[in-house]
């Protein structure tokens, strides 16, 4: 008999529940807190993305099975504490998402863009938790590179922004400058000023920063595999080489894509 949809949730809390029993349980689930269990929220996260980067769709389904799986745990065991439990966390992203769209679950007419509609309910929904600050609310744990984007979207929404992407690329420089300059105690800092810049100039040019740098990533990837393959063809230990014959097989790659 297949069951229905619904009842495959309830299956899974069901099993979620049984691995967290504290008699008869597995050992590794019933060990496990909300901050062990983070980290592969986080990776499954990923995998995810990286399931829809490769169209590869028997992967996202598997792989958004495993992100539900997070969500599944994390609500048991606030079950557990007697905080919350799945039903709530359902209703309350239920009710988010009809509040953010009052144009189709409510009578707004106010003819906001819907950016500007959704960033202004956004704004309210965090004032109303005790916001004070334009840049409140911007996750600590997000990947640095994307919380950097975040955090100069909120500046540039009242107003503290470069007004094109000039300025931006004159703070790289400058930034590449201290960097070069400071004392070895101070790079750290001056280092993450000039990937700050840098983000602000990818992000002044339209360009999602998480976006280019995992296409970087898969080029590098792509090609420096690809020069490891060409260098064993023709015989040659490309770890031994120095750097100028490395050099002539990556301009060999790059030509042949």
């Amino acid at each position: 008999m297949t069951l229905s949809k619904t009842t495959q949730i309830d299956r899974l809390l069901s099993i979620m529940a049984r691995l967290r029993d504290p008699d008869h349980g597995c050992e590794w689930d019933r060990e496990q807190t909300f901050a062990t269990i983070a980290p592969y929220t986080i990776e499954e996260a990923y995998e995810v993305a990286e399931a829809i980067t490769q169209d590869d769709l028997p992967a996202l389904r598997e792989e958004l099975g495993d992100l539900l799986l997070q969500v599944v745990f994390h609500a048991r065991m606030a079950e557990e504490a007697g905080h919350f439990a799945f039903p709530d966390v359902a209703a309350a992203i239920a009710d988010k998402l009809e509040a953010r769209h009052p144009h189709i679950f409510g009578d707004d007419a106010s003819g906001d863009a819907q950016t500007d509609r959704w960033e202004k309910i956004k704004a309210q929904e965090r004032k109303a938790k005790g916001a004070q600050s334009a840049i409140d609310g911007v996750a600590i744990s997000l990947p640095a590179l994307m919380r950097a984007e975040k955090l100069q979207k909120r500046a540039a929404r009242v107003g503290f922004d470069w007004p094109d992407p000039s300025g931006a690329a004159d703070k790289i420089r400058e930034e590449m400058a201290e960097v070069d300059e400071a004392a070895p105690a101070d790079k750290l800092e001056e280092a993450g000023d000039l990937l700050f810049a840098a983000v602000n100039f990818v992000r002044l040019n339209g360009i999602a920063p998480e976006d280019a740098l995992r296409a970087a990533n898969a080029k590098f990837e792509r090609r420096f595999r690809a020069m490891e393959t060409l260098a064993a063809s023709e015989g040659v230990d490309f770890a031994a080489l120095p750097l100028d014959d490395q050099e002539r097989y990556w301009q060999a790659v790059k030509r042949a894509e």
